[in-house]
């Protein structure tokens, strides 16, 4: 008998979620109208989009890259997500004609990609360590259901479905198929997501074969290297803890390896958990999340402390300078948190899904939508970077944002995610008719309790202040439970029902304040989130850390910029006695809250020629002032830092 489902929360479809949020609605909207348009004349001049002519010759230039088409099927699912909540002829055709030429690459057979067609078609399944065939097919899958699901359209989504049948066909525990996994996961994840659309079985089952094959012994990868003629021993990655596939998935307990690898495999785990009732899988999936989340995590939500290998490294590492805190990593991890709250109704994994959002995620794009980062570091001196080794010369880590990358994984990968936003903020459980608001954003959510349409309708002016108000629009009188998250960092929330006020310790359950009543038409719920500014310490093994305050208000984590503080910010000294006031300033940097308070530094001017003195060196006071993480680098370039000095 096969394994029933876990029971779970059913996010609410993106159509059924309209944002109208003063913080969020401008970023969508230069999503829309600016991003999508610049990654697409990316993808053209790079010759991501003519490479599915299949038109290139051995000898030619700018032979098409392994990973290409993921690039493509990233700006496409985005697309398709915009497409959902707001119709444009232009874009759907020009996706279309995408879309055409990706359906007239198709082999016979099934298999779609544009490398191994043309570049490499006698390596075909040779090296799945590392090469991404199935992780671009993973990414074409996630496209053709956004895709189906934005627009009704199915030319891609049959596209898609023919290569996962040939897909099925190579691979599994039966006779004759490879029992090869991906070097890069992604395909888990997407393959669930194309089982949730048909209804084919057979795509959940390759994705579980995939997640339970990862790590058994023989190591797959042993085999296909040696099939090859190559030395496993020789691999210039050294250790399959890269690819997380050092044990098989069930045993490991720490996040090891590269992080986005790693956050699609973990939300695939948590994907196939929900869909075949695995316990085994999901208590894995809580081992890693505790390692990731108290140990391995930066406070803006960034994961993977290393450029090297774009990797986790030990716990409690996480320097600031050298954080790699990819793009794509704080966007896995914001998947990976989104399923795991459905699985577990828990708020502690809405609160990490938030903290990356407003800071890891967000500072990955530039306000005006035209310019990325690769790499999040937490502090940045650009003449250092230039000067000090060859390390930060790579093209992507930088202390300015880019127009575009060699690797350009992040830029479609941010698209997407602000395209679908409205997905990650509210959740239904049928069963229980409970309504979960996991996000804090203005706007309308429309659901069904027990077969009543309900609208719930957000107004709030979150992150910058703590007051958000519901107001319930129903038909009679409904009975349901309003499940609302209390963050973990605000310690003083205060609720009220038409002005009635409620006690939330005794509603708080796993982080939800649970408002169960008959509700009404104009029934208000207002929820006081205070938002004190608050100095932030780290564990004392963070050693970096040590003697050190990051400054955070509500959600959003603050930095210091040279063009507010001027330069050498490792000197500046914030006393804990000085009160840090916030201030809306709303023609700074799109609009933002600003954190000012009484500091001192040293004063260079007045320390001489010497190198080294004794202590007592002429100080001077200052005004500190610090801005969300997530918009620096939207000025002149210059130094900036998150953790300061504390005296």
């Amino acid at each position: 008998m096969k394994a029933q489902p876990l029971p779970s929360l059913e996010p609410l479809p993106l159509q059924q979620v309209v944002i109208e949020d003063a913080f969020w609605t401008p970023r969508v909207e230069t999503n829309r109208m600016v991003t999508l348009p610049t990654e697409y004349e990316q993808c053209r001049v790079t010759g991501r989009i003519d490479a599915w002519r299949l038109d290139w010759t051995p000898g030619a230039p700018n032979p098409p890259h392994h990973f290409w088409d993921s690039d493509v099927a990233k700006w496409i699912e985005a697309a398709g997500y915009s497409l959902a909540t707001h119709p444009d002829p232009a874009l759907e055709a020009r996706v279309d004609a995408v879309i055409e030429r990706i359906a007239a690459a198709q082999q016979p057979d099934g298999y779609l990609n544009i490398h191994f067609t043309v570049v490499e078609p006698e390596n075909r399944w040779r090296n799945l360590r590392d090469m991404h065939e199935l992780y671009c097919a993973g990414h074409l899958m996630e496209a053709a259901v956004a895709y189906y699901q934005g627009t009704g359209k199915r030319v891609l989504l049959d596209v898609l479905c023919r290569y996962a049948d040939y897909i099925t066909s190579v691979f599994g525990p039966g006779p004759g198929q490879k029992r090869g996994y991906p070097g890069h996961e992604e395909i888990e994840l997407a393959l669930v997501k194309l089982y949730r659309v048909t209804g084919e079985r057979r795509y959940l089952d390759l994705a579980a074969f995939f997640i339970d094959a990862r790590g058994t012994q023989p190591h797959y990868y042993d085999l296909e290297a040696r099939e090859r003629g190559e030395d496993p021993a020789a691999w210039r990655l050294g250790r399959y803890d890269y690819n997380q596939s050092h044990l098989p998935v069930r045993e490991q307990t720490t996040a090891e390896g590269h992080a986005v690898r790693a956050m699609y495999l973990y939300s695939g785990m948590a994907d196939v958990a929900a869909e075949t009732g695995d316990e085994t899988l999901v208590a894995a999936c809580r081992r890693l999340w505790e390692n990731v989340t108290t140990r391995r995590m930066y406070i803006t939500g960034g994961i993977g402390s290393t450029a090297t290998g774009e990797r986790f490294t030990y716990d409690y590492d996480l320097p600031n300078d050298l954080a790699y805190a990819e793009t794509c990593a704080a966007i896995g991890l914001v998947f990976w948190a989104h399923r795991m709250v459905q699985l577990e109704a828990d708020a502690r994994y809405a609160d990490v899904m938030e903290r990356a959002l407003y800071n890891g995620v967000l500072s990955g794009i530039s306000l005006d939508g035209k310019r990325f980062f690769y790499a999040n570091p937490l502090e940045v001196d650009p003449v250092a970077m230039e000067r000090r080794s060859d390390l930060f010369r790579s093209t992507v880590v930088t202390p300015t944002r880019q127009e575009w990358f060699g690797c350009a994984c992040c830029p479609p990968n941010i698209a997407r995610l602000l395209a679908s936003l409205g997905a990650y903020a509210y959740a239904v459980d049928a069963s229980a008719r409970t309504a979960y608001v996991h996000l804090y954003l203005g706007g309308r959510a429309s659901l069904s309790l027990g077969g009543t349409p309900v609208t719930l309708e957000q107004a709030t002016r979150y992150p910058w202040e703590g007051e958000v108000q519901l107001t319930v629009d129903t038909e009679g009188a409904v009975p349901f439970t309003l499940a609302l998250r209390i963050p973990a960092w605000c310690r003083q929330a205060t609720l009220a029902v038409n002005g009635q006020p409620l006690e939330v310790a005794s509603l708080l359950q796993r982080g939800y304040a649970r408002i169960e009543r008959v509700w009404r038409r104009g029934d208000v719920v207002t929820l006081q989130l205070p938002m004190p500014v608050e100095r932030i310490e780290a564990h004392p093994a963070v050693h970096e850390n040590a003697g050190r305050v990051a400054l955070q208000r509500g959600p959003v984590v603050y930095c210091l910029e040279e063009a507010d503080n001027g330069p050498h910010l490792r000197d500046v000294v914030v006393p804990r006695s000085a009160p840090l006031e916030a201030t809306y300033v709303p023609d700074l940097l799109g609009g933002v809250v600003v954190l000012r308070g009484q500091g001192w530094r040293r004063d260079a001017a007045r320390w001489g020629s010497a190198l080294y003195r004794p202590v007592g060196a002429p100080t001077r006071a200052m005004t500190v002032t610090a801005i969300p993480y997530y918009a620096w680098a939207n000025r002149a370039p210059g130094e900036m830092l998150v953790w300061l000095r504390e005296a």
